[in-house]
């Protein structure tokens, strides 16, 4: 029995959502697929309440390119760029996309990329990795010194111009060498929540949330907590903060 796959096609075009839905349901059955997306915008709420294993994604949307998904949602599928341009590639694998199909694309390309995810989903079992206890403390290092901060002390986490903070229930903020991705996966769940792809916020910073036109939160430092970044909750993780603030 062929394993089956789900897919998100995020294309602009029609008619080259059409022709790739086709060479999918003719030549691939194994191949469900769930969705379509034309924008940078649409594909971002979709993903927000779905993972396919699979998105088939080209490049140059209505409203921006594809690039932008990935600042402003996590995906978690396995990625598969589609485009009339060969100038994207070194982009393309830079977001750790599996392939990059020119169109029109060739069904012989076509099997090459869908044989990659194929491989590569039947391989996320034996890549997980263990489960660490979560971190206790950071060391900051400051020209000659190392100040240690402890997790408990953290108010929030959050990125800009390429760099990363750590920001203390005292206000006082720290530069850290490490992205938030990886912080993310050191840090308990139950008392942080990544609340846009620029912040990680402690419950205990949590003074109170207020509602925003669009369906976005803000939420208001408790304390007398600094605010150094825009402490909002992007629209895709609003249901998931709200589940996480009523566990």
């Amino acid at each position: 029995m062929p394993q089956t796959l789900t897919a998100l096609i995020i294309e602009d075009e029609p008619r080259a959502q059409e022709i790739l839905r086709n060479l999918l349901t003719a030549h691939f059955p194994e191949i469900q697929i769930i969705g379509w997306t034309p924008s940078v915008k649409a594909s971002v709420e979709w993903l927000g309440e779905h993972t396919p294993d699979i998105i088939f994604m080209d490049v140059e949307l209505q409203d921006g390119t594809s690039f932008q998904i990935f600042e402003r949602t996590e995906i978690r599928s396995h990625v598969i760029m589609t485009t009339a341009y060969d100038n994207y590639a070194v982009k393309a694998f830079e977001v750790n996309s599996l392939d990059y199909l020119l169109k029109p694309i060739e069904l012989e390309a076509l099997r090459r990329a869908v044989s990659r995810a194929k491989a590569a989903a039947a391989d996320v079992p034996s890549h997980v990795e263990p489960e660490l206890p979560p971190r206790e403390k950071f060391l900051i290092r400051l020209n000659d010194r190392i100040v240690p901060v402890k997790t408990s002390q953290v108010a929030y986490f959050y990125s800009e111009a390429k760099n990363t903070f750590i920001v203390t229930e005292d206000g006082t903020s720290y530069v850290l060498d490490e992205s938030l991705d990886t912080i993310e996966r050191q840090l308990d769940a139950d008392r942080f929540f990544r609340i846009s792809r620029s912040c990680i916020l402690s419950e205990d910073a949590i003074g109170s949330v207020n509602k925003l036109m669009g369906g976005r939160l803000r939420v208001e430092p408790a304390k007398k907590i600094h605010a150094y970044t825009d402490l909002t909750v992007s629209r895709a993780r609003v249901d998931d903060f709200m589940d996480w603030l009523e566990r």
